[in-house]
């Protein structure tokens, strides 16, 4: 599971603002966020083991993010989703970037995930099961997860209970985090990070083995881009300034 919260076009100086949890196993190692390319400039938090990234921007203003998809279908997953994502980031516009990844899928098979694609003219969600299914996203806030985004969701037969709590969550979330009037991004920011690290929300999530590894907050806009980082749940991690001006 992780949930990506965005709001899109909602704050006149900030296009994209961005809040969003990762879950992974506890025990796959990771790298913070960095400049982890130079043409564009791409910067990134990275996965030790296939060297892709679940979230992350460009010098063009471009930003992506990826959530697994539960699907029924079996798939089988010959290229990771996060050089996907890797290579998305290489584009120098969401439309183009979204283009590419409608390439992709018929190239190469995929397991199921969620990815949002944004800069300041243009958000698009795809969503792949064995099928893409693409939409452009309204200016509004929008909560993906694995189940689907925004009251449109998917329950697997295999997790009726687990999906159907997620879709709940997501509803939940997306409700409080409706902007407020004459609400500014960063404002709208700090309760974001306070709503997906409070337990109530449920997408602040601790188990055994498998749990919240890291916690992003993003904006974009005309004056470049801000990012802050928890590599832990933020329930209990703080956030650092990334260093990785563009």
């Amino acid at each position: 599971m992780c949930t990506l919260v965005i709001a899109w076009q909602v704050f006149a100086d900030t296009p994209v603002a961005v809040a969003a949890n990762r879950d992974e196993l506890l025990d796959r190692p990771s790298e913070p966020p960095a400049t982890i390319a130079n043409d564009p400039r791409i910067v990134a938090p990275q996965d030790g083991d296939a060297g892709g990234t679940w979230i992350g921007y460009n010098e063009h203003g471009v930003f992506a993010a990826i959530t697994n998809r539960w699907v029924d279908a079996d798939l089988a997953g010959d290229r990771s989703r996060g050089l996907l994502v890797r290579d998305v980031l290489e584009h120098e516009s969401a439309e183009d970037a979204a283009r590419f990844v409608e390439r992709e899928v018929d190239a190469h098979e995929f397991e199921g995930f969620n990815l949002v694609v944004a800069d300041s003219s243009a958000a698009v969600l795809l969503e792949w099961g064995g099928r893409l299914a693409v939409r452009n996203l309204d200016p509004g806030v929008h909560v993906v997860v694995n189940v689907g985004a925004d009251g449109d969701f998917f329950v697997p037969s295999h997790r009726p209970d687990a999906g159907q709590q997620q879709a709940e969550n997501a509803t939940a979330v997306r409700t409080a985090l409706q902007p407020e009037p004459g609400e500014r991004a960063g404002t709208w920011l700090e309760r974001a990070a306070d709503v997906i690290s409070d337990h109530e929300y449920g997408v602040c999530v601790h188990h055994d083995r498998f749990g919240t590894r890291s916690s992003s907050l993003l904006t974009i806009g005309p004056g470049g881009a801000n990012y802050r980082f928890a590599p832990g749940p933020p329930c209990e991690t703080e956030y650092h300034s990334v260093d990785a001006d563009l």
